[in-house]
């Protein structure tokens, strides 16, 4: 694993040219990295953030309000998006091999829009030459354990950071994720387990009953697209497929059990 560079290193001519630049998808985890990284005084150039789109309307919120950081310490900010639209990708697309259209939900063993994201970060920082510091917490040990390339940095497993510890990080430095999506404010990391895009289907049952409960704007939204979309977003269980109507079910019976065992 690389260690981030020493704060004014003086590392000579090459050091000095070197470009740094970090992989902000604006999550707890790389935000804190950013701002250890800032509060450390290391090499920082760029923060690249790969807009799918799809994001919760709180991290365009919280992107928006690290900006004027960013600017107020030099560091340039870079936005990359994807080639095509993300809906045209999940519903139009043609796809060899298919007679339908469209790769569908994303994630699981299809993380297409994942592979796209990587693919455009890698291509920009090797098209710069730069080192790049990735936001993987100390404790996700099997994202750690897997390839990486030589030009990248993975600082908070360097400084021993996981997980509850970049977001209370962050929390201390006044960045919330605070959502409102159809049934007043509440704070993402308080529902969720990963604020990845909103309609990921790697989103675990209780995150899905969260967002039907406390986001329900974004639950219609899932249903929208599970209306155009043959596969389940959960897939099938025992035969029986785990689509977003047939989780709303589930959920309407599990909220009428818990509602009678309180009358009881």
């Amino acid at each position: 694993m690389t260690s981030p560079p020493p704060a004014n290193s003086g590392g000579g001519l090459g050091e000095a040219l070197m470009k740094y630049i970090a992989s902000c998808s604006f999550g707890k985890d790389s935000l804190a990295m950013i701002l250890t990284i800032i509060e450390r005084g290391l090499p920082l150039d760029e923060v690249v953030f790969y807009d799918t789109g799809m994001e919760f309307q709180a991290i365009y919120n919280l992107r928006d309000a690290v900006l004027p950081l960013l600017c107020k310490n030099g560091i340039r900010y870079i936005e990359l998006t994807p080639d095509r639209p993300f809906l045209y990708d999940m519903l139009e697309r043609p796809v060899k091999g298919r007679e339908r259209r469209g790769y569908g939900w994303c994630g699981g063993l299809c993380r297409w829009g994942t592979t796209c994201k990587l693919k455009a970060l890698d291509r920009y920082a090797e098209s710069i030459g730069a080192k790049v510091y990735v936001g993987i917490a100390a404790d996700e040990h099997d994202r750690l354990q897997k390839e990486r390339k030589p030009y990248k940095i993975f600082p908070l497993a360097d400084w021993g950071l996981a997980e509850a510890a970049c977001l209370e990080l962050c929390y201390k430095a006044g960045y919330f994720w605070e959502e409102d999506g159809g049934a007043g404010i509440v704070r993402l990391y308080d529902i969720l387990d990963r604020v990845s895009c909103w309609c990921c289907c790697n989103k675990n049952l209780k995150e899905l009953r969260n967002i039907r409960k406390y986001l329900p704007l974004y639950w219609e939204r899932l249903k929208e697209l599970q209306r155009q979309l043959e596969r389940p977003m959960k897939g099938f269980y025992k035969g029986q497929p785990r689509g977003v109507f047939e989780l709303e079910e589930r959920f309407k019976k599990e909220e009428a059990l818990q509602n009678a065992q309180i009358r009881i």
